[in-house]
């Protein structure tokens, strides 16, 4: 169960009911931190209000393409140990199923279904989330092969705060647990 409350459905309003009811059924993730973060709702609000554009591209200064770094989240969300990240599916139509979970996947780095510079962004995404102090000038120059400075710049900011939300997210333990039946 969530270590904070999830506040009931039915005393939501505001953002986090919009983004509660805004949620497909089957959709758990987005409904249960909708539910813990109406204890704050408007530092929900504001951080989605950056999230969501930056992370799907349609920021008018975002370079990267969503699936690139749905591929990075979705890596990190498997080194977080973030159920509710793994769970989410934020660039569904540019990503099978299969390329989303093939990330969690040893070898996924070199799998035939990304590209060179997806496996780049990924490992050293994985870098930046276990081992940041060990990234060095090879490190960067591999990224720069694939990525200029500005692609290479928002490729470490989205990669930091996914690291970062899903950590958090990962305390919070929002997934959906239960007891088995005798």
């Amino acid at each position: 169960m969530s270590r904070l409350p999830l506040v009931e459905v039915h005393e939501l309003s505001g953002y986090v009911k919009e983004l509660h009811d805004g949620a497909a059924a089957e959709d758990w993730s987005t409904r249960h931190v909708a539910r813990v973060f109406a204890a704050h709702p408007g530092f929900i609000e504001d951080y989605l209000a950056f999230y969501y554009p930056w992370h799907s591209s349609s920021a008018e200064a975002s370079l990267l393409p969503a699936r690139t770094k749905e591929l990075v989240r979705l890596r990190i969300a498997v080194l977080n140990g973030c159920q509710t990240c793994m769970a989410a599916r934020l660039a569904a139509d540019a990503i099978p199923e299969d390329q989303a979970t093939g990330v969690w996947e040893d070898g996924y780095d070199t799998h035939a279904d990304y590209t060179e510079a997806e496996q780049a962004a990924m490992r050293f995404a994985e870098r930046l989330a276990v081992a940041h102090h060990g990234i060095g000038d090879e490190d960067i120059a591999q990224l720069r092969r694939h990525f200029n400075e500005a692609e290479t710049l928002e490729l470490m900011m989205m990669a930091g705060q996914y690291i970062g939300f899903g950590r958090v997210l990962a305390v919070l333990a929002l997934e959906t647990t239960s007891c088995p039946i005798p």
